[in-house]
């Protein structure tokens, strides 16, 4: 491209860097569509972009590209480094011819160096090396300067798409804080508002009640009195997990024998409940027996609010050197679109006031399992149920 013009056939080759750039992909993936399409008139070896970092203020490369002659090249030229930072501290166009004249193609490195602008701001620098020459034309610096542009504008957008990200997982954060107090407060009054209710009414002086009622209203206040230390229990469990200051006392376990033992103890607190263990014999673990008992509190209390009425199957064998627990219920289900949060602290299902909680629950699980080296899962189809999976090793690993 020798001519000092726009020619036809150079109006559409703009026209097909433009629309490389204009392609509703991914920043990375647009971009190299932008640099292979320039490459088809504006001939470079290795293309190298740097990013100025807005702590030190110096240059971190962030893409670097060889797509011609040196791709194997080591040399310091070879990304134009040096390069770059003349052209952060000028804040303009830089070339480079070749120092010597030796013979070696790869020392003749022919290099051009753009600035990335943000407005007035230099937040990058672009450059491009050739092994051999030739050197840089007018028309060609100009090209290039206009794909400086479009490249700018795609690093932009990749910036304005990961602030856009960080604040959309900030703004959840900040609405599940919002829900968790809102749920928080709601949950103690609830206790609270039963056992200032039925301890006034059993101390007025004005009414006699018979043993009946009085058992009646005492224990209710214990009840609540019991949910209300459950819930604190729970704030402060999350918050030890959460800060990893919670130490195991592991030893060795039949998770089938502590599986039973819970299985009895929730059916008798829940007479409707209907369990079916499917328990293969399976060699001890290593664990803690009250945080793995916890877990399994945990996913019976959730089932029976949950899936109140559905028969729950409780399954473990071994499996590839690691115990494999599913714990399943023929309930409601859970919609796709929230499995992936429901281990979150404080999360609750849009929309679901079926029962009262505080969403700390399986985020305690998920947290004990973790400690234990293992992994917990769901599985979720609506009217059809839900499975959970838990996976300990049974070598310990703690």
């Amino acid at each position: 491209m020798n001519t000092k013009r726009l020619d036809p056939r150079t109006l559409a080759y703009i026209q097909t860097l433009v629309q490389a750039a204009s392609m509703k992909d991914d920043w990375k993936t647009a971009l190299d569509k932008v640099l292979v399409a320039l490459r088809a008139e504006f001939v470079f070896d290795n293309v190298a972009i740097y990013m100025v970092d807005p702590t030190t203020l110096s240059l971190e490369i962030t893409h670097a590209r060889a797509v011609g002659r040196g791709k194997a090249a080591e040399a310091d030229a070879a990304w134009g480094e040096n390069l770059a930072n003349q052209v952060l501290a000028r804040e303009s166009m830089v070339t480079q011819d070749p120092l010597d004249d030796s013979n070696d193609r790869i020392s003749q490195a022919y290099l051009l160096g753009l600035p990335l602008f943000n407005g007035s701001t230099v937040f990058g620098v672009m450059v491009f090396v050739r092994f051999g020459g030739p050197v840089y034309e007018d028309v060609q610096t100009t090209l290039a300067a206009i794909a400086g542009s479009w490249v700018a504008a795609l690093l932009y957008r990749k910036a304005h798409e990961e602030t856009h990200q960080q604040l959309a997982v900030l703004q959840q954060k900040v609405q599940l804080q919002d829900d968790f107090v809102a749920t928080i407060s709601h949950e103690l009054r609830t206790p609270l508002g039963f056992i200032k209710g039925y301890s006034t009414t059993l101390l007025r002086a004005d009414t006699t009640w018979d043993e009946e009622t009085k058992q009646e209203f005492l224990t209710i206040i214990d009840e609540e009195a019991d949910r209300l230390s459950q819930l604190i229990d729970n704030i402060l469990e999350s918050a030890k997990l959460q800060s990893r200051s919670v130490q195991l006392n592991v030893q060795p376990l039949r998770l089938d024998a502590l599986i039973r033992d819970v299985v009895i103890r929730v059916c008798a607190r829940h007479k409707n409940l209907e369990v079916e263990l499917r328990l293969d014999p399976v060699p001890p673990i290593q664990g803690d027996n009250v945080r793995i008992t916890q877990v399994f509190d945990n996913l019976f209390s959730n089932a029976a609010k949950y899936a109140n009425g559905s028969k729950i199957m409780v399954a473990t064998k071994e499996d590839n050197g690691s115990l494999l627990v599913t714990f399943s219920d023929r309930g409601p289900g859970i919609p796709k679109a929230y499995l992936p949060y429901i281990f979150e602290r404080f999360y609750r299902v849009p929309g679901d006031r079926s029962s009262k909680g505080s969403g700390l629950g399986l985020y305690i699980c998920n947290q004990i399992i973790m400690a234990h080296h293992g992994k917990i899962w769901v599985e979720s189809e609506l009217k059809k149920g839900t499975t959970f999976y838990i996976q300990l090793p049974i070598k310990s690993a703690i």
